[in-house]
């Protein structure tokens, strides 16, 4: 029950195929996080299903989509943990998790990449060509659009709504936490 009403039948349904999708690699992800202590490890993904489930209504209907999200809120969930654990008294046997970043810096660029690729799927093709010519690949307009078999102006256009385009994408593509 959520504000004396109860979830429809539909949110345990799809909370139940989020878990079985993204439960288990979520789950080896935190224990990264803990060194290894199962029980935080636990905590820690239960919490990261609640925000799931507060979120369920935003996410996007493809279940299998939202990965990138699921551990950025993970992540999250991770470092405000252990920010707790600090200001409290020390405790015995759980470590220091903000140190653990390891694995980290490749776990970002792996969302980032992700997010910019689903991203750059929704952009036309002459929008994608213009982005992968201009930034990828280096090149000046009067390249690109020598290579593009377009004018100057079309591709100074193109690169400007492509930009928004993807910006907008990337923006939307997710609810925050």
């Amino acid at each position: 029950m959520v504000g004396g009403h109860r979830a429809p039948a539909d949110a345990d349904r799809r909370m139940q195929e989020l878990h079985e999708l993204h439960g288990p690699a979520l789950h080896r992800f935190l224990l990264r996080w803990t060194m290894g202590d199962r029980q935080v490890a636990e905590d820690l993904l239960q919490e990261t299903f609640l925000r799931a489930w507060k979120n369920l209504a935003q996410l996007n209907a493809d279940l299998t989509t939202i990965r990138p999200w699921l551990f950025t809120v993970a992540r999250r969930i991770a470092i405000d943990a252990s920010r707790a654990k600090q200001a409290r008294v020390a405790e015995i046997g759980v470590g220091d998790m903000s140190d653990r970043t390891t694995g980290v810096d490749e776990i970002d660029r792996m969302l980032d990449s992700h997010t910019v690729r689903a991203a750059l799927a929704t952009l036309s093709v002459d929008h994608r060509q213009v982005l992968l010519e201009i930034y990828y690949r280096g090149r000046s307009v009067a390249e690109a659009a020598r290579i593009l078999g377009v004018p100057e102006g079309t591709v100074k256009s193109r690169t400007y709504h492509a930009l928004r385009a993807l910006r907008s994408a990337v923006g939307s593509g997710q609810p925050q936490d």
